[in-house]
């Protein structure tokens, strides 16, 4: 059970204050029946909510794809540098929401955002085997030594890295590359083609397990995800 202006505050209407304020002024009903006390309790579940006659649409948690584009950092708050959770708009913002993993400032593509610790956690450990592809633009073409050297694990200094899958390819007479990988350490992708002797000159991240970025989403726009597609990305 759960106090009914904590529900309100969880999906988006408004602070505790605000929520009590909408309570006590009659704007706010459960099963039909006018509130009166912000403490009354409920079952978000199970009973039906609505404020000015518009039913709430309880989510327990939120799961939402961006296009994250250049410049942003994947933090939850920065003095000095916008982030991800900056661009979300007014309907999709929540409290506890954050970045699923992190992309580089200057890597662009699919990023998660959620509130689900759990679900963020089983996505990111190695354990799970859910592969995260990325694209990448390539100072030289990608060779099948590469391709070797990535599906056998990469050392570089003191970091192994595990096996990754890699292809070769071109797109607009430039080098291309897609790579998989189901870590996720520090510029990862960037240091692997590093240690064999290329570097990465854009890096865009296509997919997640079964969730491939949505082709409509422009730079910086996201979308909130069913859970049905939220759940492919263990598919």
């Amino acid at each position: 059970m759960e106090r009914l202006d904590k529900f309100l505050v969880s999906q988006n209407i408004g602070s505790r204050k605000e929520a009590a304020r909408l309570v006590r002024g009659g704007a706010v009903t459960v099963n039909g029946q006018t509130a009166k006390d912000p403490a009354q309790k409920l079952d978000p579940a199970l009973d039906r909510v609505a404020v000015d006659g518009r039913e709430v649409a309880y989510r327990k948690h939120l799961y939402i794809m961006m296009n994250k584009p250049t410049g942003v950092l994947s933090a939850t708050e920065d003095k000095h540098t916008p982030t991800v959770l900056d661009l979300l708009p007014p309907d999709l913002q929540r409290r506890r929401l954050f970045p699923a993993g992190r992309l580089d400032k200057d890597t662009t593509g699919l990023l998660l955002i959620t509130d689900d610790g759990d679900f963020a956690h089983r996505m990111l450990v190695p354990k799970s085997h859910v592969y995260k592809r990325y694209q990448a633009v390539t100072e030289r073409p990608v060779t099948q030594e590469d391709v070797e050297a990535f599906a056998a694990g990469i050392r570089r200094g003191e970091l192994q890295f595990a096996p990754a899958r890699l292809w070769s390819g071109e797109e607009g007479g430039r080098p291309v590359a897609l790579v998989e990988i189901r870590e996720g350490k520090f510029h990862q992708v960037k240091r692997m083609f590093e240690a064999t002797g290329n570097r990465v000159l854009e890096l865009r991240r296509l997919a997640v397990g079964g969730l491939v970025l949505d082709p409509e989403l422009g730079p910086g726009e996201c979308r909130l995800l069913s859970e049905e597609e939220a759940a492919s990305v263990f598919s």
